[in-house]
């Protein structure tokens, strides 16, 4: 079995605990105990939205997926900031906030679209040492952490809710804390603040409006089970029965004709997929084989 799931986690679950109830639906339809399944991009436990699941050996094509942007719709709430650097946290600070701030907000917006260095926030999912910040966190420790380049593609600024509660979307890359941006934002524009709620509209080619609950997969996992080329946009090619089997055995294979990209997709004459080739000239070889 292989393909990708879209799946909507409701805020609550962490996302290790939805991807396990998605891999046991896949166990028992597949008959297959020792399926795996993996999800694509952390989502924060309090947080709702798009989780991408590969199941069986799609799991091996992750690193395959060029487009990781994200999009997200969240609330920044201003006058206190948390130890979360959302609404679950302690109070770091409190302030009172200024009645201007809707036009504040909206000039500081445009400095956060582009490159932005981040540093991981300690409740997060970032390793140190071997260890998750989270882990370490919940400790009473903090430890020094590199800032990372996140680019920002779009904000914009929804609506506001009086007293002091802005409606906001970012488009941004992998890897992007939207908790850390509230922060920014809060700072940029004098007060201190912290995200309230989060959901993610988009990762990659995984939207919303397509994603399934967790009923709805249990329902009818065949259906909801994405084929890789619609998700991957790599050419499919077809080898005889000879030339899978070589393909299969890790022998390059002569690259039939018509086949133009680096990397495509192998199937065998029954169309089973058999796994990711490499062109090399005029020959095929074997990158990622699915026995």
């Amino acid at each position: 079995m292989i393909g990708f799931v879209n799946l909507f986690k409701a805020a609550g679950p962490t996302s290790a605990r939805v991807v396990s109830r998605v891999r046991r639906i896949y166990a028992i339809y597949g008959g297959d105990r020792k399926i795996a399944a993996g999800h694509l991009g952390t989502l924060d436990p309090q947080a709702a939205g798009v989780l991408p699941v590969a199941i069986g050996k799609a799991t091996r094509l992750i690193s395959l997926l060029e487009d990781q942007r994200k999009g997200y719709a969240f609330t920044l709430v201003l006058g206190r900031s948390t130890t979360t650097q959302d609404a679950s946290g302690e109070t770091v600070e409190e302030r009172a906030v200024p009645s201007n701030w809707p036009r504040l907000l909206s000039e500081a917006l445009p400095r956060f679209v582009g490159k932005l260095a981040q540093v991981p926030p300690m409740y997060s999912a970032a390793h140190h040492q071997g260890r998750r910040l989270y882990e370490l966190a919940r400790e009473g420790k903090s430890v020094e952490r590199k800032s990372r380049q996140v680019t920002i593609y779009g904000l914009t600024l929804l609506g506001v809710e009086l007293p002091h509660t802005a409606r906001l979307r970012v488009a941004c890359s992998e890897g992007t804390y939207v908790r850390t941006l509230c922060d920014e934002l809060g700072a940029a524009i004098g007060v201190p603040a912290h995200m309230g709620a989060l959901v993610r509209e988009g990762s990659g080619p995984f939207v919303l409006y397509e994603a399934l609950t967790i009923e709805e997969i249990a329902r009818a996992p065949e259906r909801a089970l994405i084929a890789p080329e619609h998700i991957i946009p790599l050419p499919t090619i077809v080898l005889d029965l000879r030339g899978s089997a070589d393909f299969r055995a890790g022998r390059v294979v002569p690259l039939p004709q018509g086949a133009t990209a680096r990397h495509v997709f192998v199937r065998d004459e029954s169309r089973m997929l058999v796994g990711v080739g490499e062109a090399l000239g005029t020959l095929l070889a074997p990158r990622k084989v699915f026995v």
